[in-house]
């Protein structure tokens, strides 16, 4: 955050800000709120949260416990660090917080009037929700597109074997991102929208990660709503950038689909938009419904899945020998050169522990996509007011030593041994994909695509690093948005095994 335009903003702030936050201050010890910092008149705990608020929070909750209170302006918002909390919010009183605080960044173009993420828990977004089931992630769906994996996995390995013919260093990160969206396009449009390296590669992840960035970014309009109009960091007026070039393509992928039924060219395609023309041809969907129903798709489907291989790939580069363990596992089961299917995952029980301990680590959603309370709610003695935003910080969580012996090392070598835990939303210590009703629906094909993308990097290649640099000087800052994204990209050698 910008310091010094909070603190212009925040200067010019009417008085009565004061009175009401004071009148709040009041009511904090009435209301039995969680334990907190005590907040700053007007600005509240604001200056707390930093460049990395995942990290700030994580530490405020060391001194204030697993179930915190901030303020930030005007708003209240209830910090979750501990399974055990994040089991009563998420399952527990799933219902009552199954809200959404909606950020002003993703009021741009209606965003929120339109998309499943951010709907409140109602007919629309159940409807969205079982329509994203059957036609995407369902296990027969996902089983009939086996084959568009593999293609798309083909052309991994087929560039990265070229880059480690011409001895080029491969960005990780870029070639996960590019395989991820054009697995995504492909899926739902039937087109690739970018090649390895391409100019529109780079213009593709510079709107995705713009749309992540700005929807996480504290931003002053949501903690002060009388300031949404002045937008004064200009978070909306970027994220209406971002949303507009997504929402543009897709309206134009929509009338070509349409056009070709009409003059009698359509091919026959199997992809998820021709899915919901059909639909929207028996006024099942509206035609804004199904664009950004497109963009909650593309951009989790692609972001998250490349995030979470360049963290797996990063600390795996950082300890060899636990890279080699996983390819000597996957050559004991399949012979050299052979793609692994993905029937084959469930025998793979080192690489699906490296995946876990990626996700305890270095979850996609440090947050998740914050909810919000419908009422209050009592919790450990306390009162979580109605309208609360609710983060649960699974970062934190992942790294907290009273669950995690060495909470801070990469120890895939535990979940070998506890491999009962699993993060499809029941084991509450590792929900990066959250859990109850709320769960990322995306949950099923990521947990494919994630497993074989690094099968496919480690299997037949070895990998180092660029210009002598050494494993455990690499810089492992993050990128804070909505999602994590690794600060400084990785740049890696491919090489013989």
């Amino acid at each position: 955050m910008d310091y010094i335009t909070l603190l212009l903003v925040l200067s010019s702030i009417i008085w009565t800000y004061a009175v009401f936050l004071t009148l709040n201050s009041k009511n904090r010890k009435s209301a039995r709120l969680p334990p907190g910092p005590r907040p700053l008149p007007i600005v509240g705990n604001i200056l707390e949260l930093g460049p990395t608020p995942h990290q700030s929070l994580a530490k405020l909750s060391r001194k204030y416990g697993p179930l915190m209170s901030l303020k930030l302006g005007s708003a209240t918002a209830v910090v979750v660090t501990s399974p055990e909390i994040a089991k009563t919010v998420l399952q527990t009183h799933d219902l009552a917080f199954s809200s959404r605080t909606v950020p002003s960044a993703a009021e741009a173009h209606d965003h929120d009037k339109f998309s499943m993420a951010w709907l409140p828990v109602d007919v629309r977004w159940r409807k969205l929700r079982k329509i994203s089931k059957e036609h995407m992630f369902s296990v027969s769906r996902l089983d009939a597109t086996q084959d568009l994996r593999k293609e798309k996995l083909q052309k991994l390995y087929d560039y990265v074997n070229e880059c480690r013919r011409t001895g080029q260093a491969v960005d990780i990160g870029e070639a996960a991102f590019t395989t991820s969206l054009n697995l995504m396009s492909a899926t739902l449009f039937s087109m690739e929208f970018a090649r390895f390296g391409s100019d529109s590669l780079q213009e593709m992840k510079d709107v995705v990660w713009g749309v992540m960035e700005y929807i996480g970014k504290p931003n002053l309009a949501d903690y002060f709503p009388v300031l949404k109009r002045a937008d004064p960091q200009g978070v909306f007026r970027k994220s209406k950038f971002y949303f507009g070039r997504l929402l543009e393509i897709f309206d134009r992928i929509i009338d070509e689909k349409l056009e070709a039924r009409v003059t009698g060219d359509k091919a026959q395609k199997n992809d998820l938009v021709e899915a919901l023309l059909d639909l929207h041809q028996r006024d099942e969907i509206s035609r804004d419904e199904i664009k950004h129903l497109l963009v909650d798709l593309f951009v989790a489907g692609t972001d998250t899945t490349s995030g979470t291989v360049e963290w797996a790939m990063t600390e795996l580069i950082r300890h060899p020998k636990k890279m080699s363990r996983i390819r000597d596992e996957l050559r004991e089961l399949t012979e050299e050169n052979r793609q692994i299917n993905e029937s084959d995952i469930s025998r793979l029980p080192y690489l699906q522990a490296v995946v876990k301990e990626t996700f305890r680590l270095h979850p996609a959603a440090p947050f998740l996509i914050p909810h919000k309370a419908e009422a209050d709610i009592e919790i450990n003695g306390y009162v979580v007011p109605k309208n609360a935003q609710i983060l649960v910080n699974v970062w934190a969580s992942g790294r907290d030593p009273n669950t995690w012996p060495d909470a801070d090392l990469f120890m895939p070598e535990r979940f070998v041994d506890r491999n009962e835990i699993d993060f499809r939303g029941r084991d509450f210590e590792l929900i990066p994909f959250g859990a109850g009703r709320r769960i990322c629906p995306g949950l099923p094909l990521a947990y494919r695509t994630v497993h074989l993308m690094l099968a496919t990097l480690i299997q037949n290649f070895g990998w180092k690093l660029e210009n002598g640099e050494k494993p455990e000087e690499l810089d492992m800052s993050e990128k804070f948005g909505l999602t994590l994204q690794k600060a400084i990209p990785l740049n890696l050698l491919p090489t013989d095994p």
